[in-house]
């Protein structure tokens, strides 16, 4: 299992757009899990006054994705095969929480979860399950 600070040095090696200006940060690394934080931005408000569907599926697919590879170690080329999202109310103008578990870890397929909360709020505004194809050793 990789640690918090491998994890951060991690993706801001592969994939320094994601913590470009603090949009994503890992806040807790746990085996088969992972908690991130997506920083709110008035550009993700979509008509209506809520947070883009596109933002919820980012912080749910990269949640996904660092509970994997947080797992397997460090393997750039884990893909998403699968992310099914069910939008559940309306999220506010703060940063969005995701609480990612690891339902399955195989050693060609992951499944997990994801649930989207609003900071400082109880209910989650969505529940993600996805899939990652793990590439072989």
């Amino acid at each position: 299992m990789m640690t918090l600070n491998e994890m951060r040095e991690f993706l801001d090696r592969e994939f320094p757009q994601l913590q470009a200006a603090g949009r994503y940060t890992v806040e807790e690394l746990r085996p088969l899990g992972a908690r991130l934080r997506a920083a709110y931005h008035k550009s993700q408000i979509r008509p209506g006054g809520t947070i883009s569907g596109p933002t919820m599926m980012t912080l749910a697919d990269v949640s996904l994705y660092v509970a994997v590879i947080g797992s397997i170690g460090p393997m750039a080329l884990a893909v998403t095969t699968n992310l099914n999202i069910n939008f559940l109310r309306k999220p506010g103008p703060r940063d969005l929480i995701g609480e990612c578990r690891l339902l399955k870890l195989g050693k060609r397929l992951a499944v997990g979860e994801v649930t989207i909360l609003s900071d400082g709020e109880d209910e989650p505004v969505a529940h993600v399950t996805g899939t990652y194809s793990i590439p072989p050793r």
